[in-house]
């Protein structure tokens, strides 16, 4: 009637062993010897139950394809160098146009080129005007390569504040992407949210700048700076922790930009004052060395986010590959500096649009008032199966048990985050796991009450149960998965716990609970009575 019972008790034993190992870990503490032995996998708890930071950031867009243009239009204008071509000018025009001037008309042929060539799946030129020799381009990105560079940002934008907050030390931060370029960051622990904020949103674009000192106080106060230069600010901190700006003018382009770098750290100089060390990779460390040797007794301005930090004067060219940042940091600014340039900069801003906050007290609570929802809802249930079904009982309430260790393990196993509707999924699941075993419970009983043998009962209990039971537990199911694609963080969070226990349920039920009333069918042999 059941088979081979030895192959289903096998089964059964290796997936519930499995489960018992992966559910394990999430009861005992780190430190303990057993712990050793055991998977490091272990259920997560959301930001609900442990408190901390729920943030919501959206990127900006409008940004990531401005800096996209200025980087084709440098580029255009480097390949047209090399060619003898001459193009001056480019800048962005509103949010996504980029116009720059040919200086020989009659040298068209080359932009044309170029662009053909290395920027015809990236731009399309909108117009070409001729002022007097020149000719004006107005060009703009290709709808297709929009999108493509959206969603390359957006990637980027994640991995680089995921690396940022694994350096900050954050344990088990949830990070995901959300519709409309929006991100999630849930920093479960964090009591500090204005400095995990500063640090998220920090761009961190680094750049090495040539100091044009030839142009005085007088000409930045009337706006008369060359054209290829720019006015920009040197923070310098005073005593009180205030900051006082001084107008410097650098040139517009970056002799060196921070993507070559590859370690930044915390040292203290003679006074023990902390600043920042850079470690550049080869290449950067050969550009720096040319730049160093190249500008001897020139001033090199040092600039994160358009702040000038600091200006030294180049005394000698240096080699090695590394640089240092200097503005009378504390040493939690030096740190959490070191930390954004070591994780990268952010190819786009971003913004905080939503932020909420948990307080540690609040997620003990709500673990203590679910434990106790689980174990009042556990000790209801037991206590009726066993009256009203008898030994047929201590059966259920066993199941009820292996079904809430594999749930346990397989939120364990694929590092899943317990939220507290994730909680509320489990109390949810000790009322629903039952409903099978009392379909087929009552299938036997009605067989029973035919005058049926022990053994057709429980076979036609069976057989005519489980459609039944499959068809209400996969509408169950799809109704999880609708929540979990259309739902977001707590609803995705009930969502999974309720489908992971409706096929826990499933194979305890159809699969496991046969084993049971095969060994007990053994008794009924011996002379037991079966009373169900």
């Amino acid at each position: 009637m059941f088979g081979n019972l030895k192959v289903r008790v096998v089964v059964a034993c290796i997936v519930l062993g499995f489960g018992l190992l992966f559910a394990l870990p999430s009861f005992i503490s780190k430190e303990s010897t057993l712990a050793k032995f055991l998977p490091d996998n272990r259920v997560k708890l959301g930001l609900d139950l442990q408190g901390g930071i729920n943030l919501v950031l959206g990127v900006d867009m409008d940004k990531a394809i401005s800096n996209a243009l200025e980087q084709i239009g440098e580029d255009i204008r480097a390949e047209a160098r090399k060619k003898g071509a001459i193009i001056i000018r480019p800048r962005v025009i509103g949010k996504d146009q980029l116009s720059f001037y040919l200086v020989d008309g009659d040298k068209a042929q080359i932009v044309d080129d170029i662009i053909k060539r290395y920027f015809n799946s990236q731009i399309k030129v909108l117009k070409i005007e001729d002022i007097k020799t020149r000719k004006k381009y107005l060009i703009t990105l290709k709808e297709e390569y929009k999108k493509k560079l959206k969603d390359l940002t957006i990637d980027q934008v994640l991995k680089v504040i995921r690396n940022r907050i694994d350096q900050f030390g954050v344990v088990e931060p949830d990070i995901r992407k959300l519709e409309n370029y929006r991100i999630q960051v849930q920093l479960p622990g964090i009591e500090d949210a204005e400095r995990a904020i500063n640090i998220i949103k920090k761009t961190a674009h680094l750049e090495f700048k040539l100091v044009d000192d030839g142009v005085s106080k007088e000409q930045i106060e009337k706006g008369d700076i060359p054209i290829d230069d720019e006015v920009l600010y040197l923070y310098r901190k005073r005593p009180d922790g205030s900051y006082a700006k001084e107008p410097i003018v650098v040139k517009k382009t970056a002799v060196l930009t921070g993507d070559y770098i590859t370690d930044a750290s915390v040292a203290f100089d003679q006074f023990n004052q902390p600043y920042v060390t850079l470690s550049f990779n080869r290449q950067g460390a050969r550009i720096f060395e040319r730049i160093t040797g190249e500008n001897v007794n020139k001033r090199l301005a040092i600039i994160l986010d358009n702040k000038v930090y600091s200006a030294p004067v180049i005394r000698e060219k240096i080699s090695g590959g590394r640089a240092s940042i200097t503005g009378r940091f504390t040493l939690e600014e030096a740190h959490d500096l070191a930390i954004v340039l070591r994780a990268g900069s952010l190819p786009a801003p971003v913004h905080v649009l939503h932020e909420s906050s948990v307080g540690p007290s609040l997620g003990e609570q709500s673990i203590r008032q679910g434990l106790t929802a689980i174990l009042v809802g556990g000790a209801l249930v037991f206590i009726f199966t066993i009256i009203y079904y008898g030994v047929g009982g201590l059966i259920v309430d066993t199941l009820l048990i292996l079904n809430l260790i594999l749930v346990i393990a397989v939120l364990a196993g694929f590092g899943a985050t317990l939220t507290m509707p994730g909680i509320a999924g489990l109390i949810l699941l000790i009322g629903t796991a039952v409903d099978a075993s009392v379909l087929i419970f009552e299938r036997i009983r009605e067989e029973l009450r035919k005058g049926l043998s022990a053994q057709k009962a429980v076979e036609i209990g069976f057989s005519k149960s489980t459609l039944t039971i499959v068809d209400a537990n996969l509408t169950t199911i799809l109704a999880a998965i609708i929540l979990y694609q259309f739902g977001s963080g707590p609803v995705r969070g009930f969502a999974v716990t309720l489908s992971v226990g409706t096929f826990a349920s499933m194979f305890t039920a159809i699969y496991v609970s046969k084993i049971f009333f095969a060994l007990w069918l053994k008794k009924v042999k011996q002379g037991a009575s079966f009373k169900l």
